[in-house]
Formats: structure tokens, C-alpha cells, sequence
């Protein structure tokens, strides 16, 4: 048993932008395909969970990049579990291209979730022993993000059916994706993305209306973001991005 698994992937023409790079969405879907792959390695992935009744609930994530690979560039993602306390464990990412450049760095704090109670539970008492390793790809002690007060724009949505995961709520990455969607097209013109930070903090689901609004926090740079599900106004998820010129 292994405390990290190097998983390939060759950078699809369906998930690079219109400058030919890829996306953060679809390195967010790296991520989380070679932490499922892992986990099942582990003996703790998410159809087995789900036959005791539980499953994995992604709590927060953030991600570095330093650049950003074209088309048919083969990336390889190392990934790793580095802690685990009473009901959060960490899992750690780095990828690299083909010449071992480093492309971006991400760590995230995952729970198990109980699915009758929708509550959290004793990692101890859910999952086996497996093995860590207690290096961080990024020292991040996932302190609150600040909630968004203004809104400079906004926009809606509406849950699909292709945004579901295997838990029957919105896949993580489809967060991500709204919220980049409300940046200003000047910035996405002009600059590129380095910094993404997310705190999920609720659930959305098919059919569920959502906005996606953002605010700049004042250096036309860097932009907090909030998903609310639009009838009752709940937060779902609290976002960050950073960028910086092309």
C-alpha cells in the first residue's frame, strides 16, 4: 500500500481555453480523478464507503498554478493523504509536464459524511488505517475565507444533470466553473489564473437555481466570490481567485 499514486493525463482539445491552454476546471478533474483512484487503492473509496452508508464530502481546496500547458501536453499528477485528525483529512497534489516543469500545487481537506444524517463523522470509526505522509504541497491551515459584502456582478444558473457526482450533488469542479464565469472578460482577456481557494459549506442539486456573484478586492487582481442557492438565499460555497498578466 502506497502513500502516493503518479497518475497521467494527456490535455484533451475539450479542456483547454480559447488560447489553447488548459483549463482550471479540468485540472481540478485531474485532481480529483487520482484521488479517487488512490483512495480506492487505500481501501477507502467512495462506492465502498457508500456501502456502509457513508461517503467522502470535499471541504476545502486551493490551488497554485504556474502555468498553464497547451493541447496534447502529458501532465502527470502525484498525489498523497498528509494528515488525518478526529473529522478532517488532508490530501495533497503537485503536477508536472512532460519535461517535470511544475505546473501547480493543491491541497485539500476532505470529511466522511454520514448519508442518512447529511453529518459528518469520527474519520477513526469510518475508515481503515492507511498510510500518510505528512508533507504539504501547500501550507495552508485553511483558515475562514472572508464572505463577500459587495457584489460588482452576478449571474444565475440552473443545476443540470451532467453537473452531478457519484453523491447526487454538484461535482466540486462545477463550482469552480461558475464562479470563473462571473470575472470580468477583461481579466480573463488579459490575465491569467494562479490562485483558486474554495470552502464549500453547502449542497446544491439538480433543478436547484443558483448565483454566482464575485467582487473585486480592490486590486482589479484578485476577486472574493459567493454561490448562494437563489430561493432561500443559502450559501454554498465561499470562493477566491488571483491573477496576474499574461
Amino acid at each position: 500500500m502506497q502513500p502516493f499514486l503518479d497518475k497521467q493525463f494527456r490535455i484533451r482539445s475539450y479542456e483547454v481555453d480559447y488560447r489553447g491552454r488548459v483549463s482550471p476546471v479540468a485540472l481540478l478533474n485531474y485532481l480529483q480523478d487520482a484521488a479517487a483512484e488512490h483512495a480506492y487503492q487505500l481501501g477507502v473509496a467512495v462506492t465502498m464507503l457508500q456501502s456502509q452508508g457513508l461517503t467522502w464530502v470535499l471541504s476545502r481546496s486551493h490551488l497554485k498554478l504556474f502555468h498553464s500547458p497547451g493541447v496534447g501536453e502529458v501532465l502527470r499528477v502525484r498525489t498523497w493523504p498528509s494528515r488525518r485528525d478526529l473529522r478532517f483529512t488532508c490530501r495533497e497534489f503537485e503536477i508536472y509536464d512532460r519535461k517535470e516543469n511544475l505546473v501547480a500545487l493543491a491541497t485539500s481537506s476532505w470529511a466522511v459524511l454520514d448519508l442518512t444524517t447529511r453529518r459528518p463523522v469520527p474519520l477513526d470509526s469510518s475508515l481503515p488505517i492507511y498510510p500518510l505522509d505528512q508533507r504539504r504541497a501547500l501550507d495552508d491551515g485553511f483558515a475562514s475565507l472572508t464572505r463577500l459584502e459587495k457584489v460588482d456582478r452576478e449571474l444565475s444558473f440552473r443545476v443540470r444533470l451532467m453537473d452531478m457526482d457519484l453523491n447526487r450533488h454538484v461535482n466540486n469542479a462545477v463550482y469552480a466553473a461558475w464562479a470563473l464565469e462571473v470575472v470580468p472578460a477583461q481579466v480573463m482577456e488579459e490575465y491569467r489564473l494562479v490562485e483558486l481557494e474554495i470552502a464549500f459549506r453547502a449542497e446544491a442539486r439538480y433543478g436547484d437555481s443558483i448565483i454566482s456573484r464575485c467582487a473585486d478586492e480592490g486590486d482589479g487582481m484578485s476577486f472574493l466570490h459567493q454561490i448562494v442557492e437563489k430561493g432561500e438565499g443559502k450559501e454554498l460555497t465561499r470562493l477566491r481567485t488571483a491573477w496576474r498578466f499574461l
